[in-house]
């Protein structure tokens, strides 16, 4: 039987070589988004999505994956040391590549920030989504009006990028704006 595919490293707050997280919730700010459920694809040992929704009084709700033991560990800490933030932040260690549709919300906002980055072949083994069926799983779990948000500054964003806009066309969405390194994207009118 084949084993979980994880990351075994963490990923500090590196803004300069990685700022797609404060860009997400620069969005979210700027756009004034409210009292959102927010999936997270992603979530750094810096969990900053999680944190930063929490004090900037928006009242968005984030759910928050990661392929990371040491990353959920860092969620942990965060948990015990300030509940406050996990009232409204949520983290969880799994495989964004075998999520269970009916285990999962509606979402308002989407961040696949790191799309493609680290499905591998080998995932196969153990019926792991596509990249393109991972995008069209949150679609079918975002609420009308609902934004997509992927990170154009990603490692692999020569690869998400056809597959990204093969899923606009097919699905209906078109990119709304391209705000620092997000391309946003929501479904047409």
């Amino acid at each position: 039987m084949a084993k979980m595919s994880y990351y075994t490293d963490a990923w500090g707050m590196f803004y300069d070589v990685c700022p797609c997280d404060v860009h997400v919730t620069d969005y979210l700010e700027a756009h004034g988004v409210k009292d959102a459920n927010v999936f997270h694809f992603g979530t750094g040992t810096h969990h900053h999505v999680g944190i930063r929704s929490q004090e900037n009084g928006l009242g968005n709700r984030v759910l928050g994956i990661t392929a990371s033991i040491e990353e959920a560990e860092a969620y942990t800490k965060l948990a015990i040391e300030r509940p406050e933030v996990s009232r409204i932040y949520k983290a969880f260690f799994g495989d964004i590549y075998v999520l269970e549709p009916k285990l999962l919300p509606n979402f308002d906002v989407v961040a696949l920030v790191h799309l493609c980055e680290f499905r591998t072949p080998a995932m196969d083994a153990y019926g792991a989504l596509t990249d393109r069926q991972l995008v069209d799983l949150f679609t079918a779990k975002l609420n009308p009006g609902g934004h997509m948000i992927f990170y154009t500054g990603s490692m692999a964003w020569d690869r998400a990028q056809p597959i990204v806009e093969q899923w606009a066309k097919d699905a209906g969405f078109d990119k709304t704006e391209q705000f620092k390194t997000l391309a946003v994207y929501r479904k047409k009118s």
